[in-house]
């Protein structure tokens, strides 16, 4: 990490989640000049990587290599400093007080500006919400000083939950729209860069689009923004400022 770059910090339960989701938010702070780090907790190995499953003649071992190429070529179209992956496992996941602290040892070394991860609530995958409480735990312990005394403690930074697949029976409500036109290519060449789930490019690019619409409509019709494609947010904190301009 460079001195004074500003970071963020996204977290996805599977090696693609951050693409569909989060995309255009790295790519968008990639070019304003942010150190966007990506962890991904599983490679999504056993749930969401059916058509690799549907080649034959497949291992697990084969799979999370496909993915793992997957995901460093999206990071990279994406502009995004670093991906890791903590090879966690999915469907079930599960987590334990060593994957805590790795991720919390994670906050400390990036120093966030802001975090993005899963909807709190998601009852078609349960992977989800895990990866974001375990998120939000992990952002906790690392700004507690008696956890590894010494070192550099996290401050408050903003935690935003991206768009889920079915956002109404999640319960998610956006309360941010990012115009993510400019950027708009990028993360279209990282979703290309999804092979195994070649069947969700368009329904994200028409997301995309709907949430451009709504980004557009909330600036205003005087406002000389082109704005043509969006993405949903909702933020698990208030927002401090010193106006409301």
């Amino acid at each position: 990490m460079k001195e004074n770059t500003k970071t963020a910090l996204v977290v996805s339960a599977h090696s693609a989640d951050f693409v569909w989701r989060a995309g255009g938010a790295i790519a968008l702070h990639a070019q304003q000049g942010y150190d966007v780090h990506i962890v991904c907790l599983s490679f999504g190995e056993r749930g969401e990587s059916a058509k690799l499953w549907r080649l034959g003649n497949m291992t697990e071992a084969k799979v999370k290599a496909a993915r793992r190429e997957e995901a460093e070529a999206a990071a990279g179209a994406l502009g995004a400093a670093a991906v890791e992956f903590f090879d966690i496992g999915d469907y079930p996941m599960r987590t334990d007080k060593e994957t805590l602290f790795r991720l919390a040892d994670v906050f400390r070394r990036v120093q966030p500006e802001f975090v993005l991860s899963h909807s709190l609530k998601d009852p078609y995958n349960y992977d989800h919400p895990l990866a974001t409480h375990l998120t939000q735990e992990a952002r906790i312990i690392a700004q507690a000083e008696g956890y590894k005394p010494g070192e550099t403690v996290v401050g408050a930074p903003p935690v935003y939950c991206f768009e889920p697949h079915q956002p109404e029976q999640c319960e998610w409500r956006p309360d941010v729209l990012l115009d993510i036109t400019d950027v708009w290519d990028k993360k279209y060449a990282a979703i290309q860069c999804m092979a195994g789930q070649e069947h969700l490019w368009e329904y994200y690019t028409r997301v995309a689009l709907q949430r451009g619409v709504q980004a557009k409509r909330n600036v205003g019709i005087t406002s000389k923004r082109n704005i043509v494609y969006g993405e949903g947010y909702q933020s698990l904190f208030p927002r401090v400022t010193e106006n409301l301009g």
